[in-house]
């Protein structure tokens, strides 16, 4: 089984040695995400609020290239700089799914890249 390189100009280029997103088979491995705008690669960080939109946003793009949504989602992994901004975090990753969640952990970590303050990965399958 083979593996397929996945880049979009719509979201944030990689900052180091990995890529957007990996396909295997019938799944997609995407790389944590944080709140950096594509083109620019400035991070989006006025309020948690704005910071976990932008996070979305940027895994949505991903997602879309591949012709996938939030439904595709089978598990994701969310990194916090701190565990009081869970709720507000959770709330707005929930809105972005119709239902029928993914499997997931949440962790708060001591730093993450760029000093954000949430950070998304996920897995996505092509055929459910």
């Amino acid at each position: 089984m083979g593996k397929e390189i996945i880049h979009t100009q719509r979201a944030p280029a990689a900052i180091g040695p990995y890529s957007q997103a990996v396909k295997t088979g019938n799944l997609i491995f995407i790389s944590g995400q944080v709140a950096l705008k594509p083109g620019t690669g400035e991070l989006f960080n006025n309020s948690i609020s704005e910071e976990t939109h932008q996070v979305m946003q940027n895994l949505q793009a991903i997602l879309s290239h591949e012709g996938l949504d939030f439904n595709h989602v089978v598990k994701t992994t969310i990194f916090l700089s701190d565990m009081h901004l869970f709720a507000e975090v959770n709330e707005i990753y929930g809105s972005y799914f119709n239902g029928g969640f993914p499997a997931r952990e949440t962790l708060a970590v001591r730093a993450l890249p760029k000093n954000a303050n949430v950070e998304i990965s996920m897995i996505a399958a092509v055929q459910l």
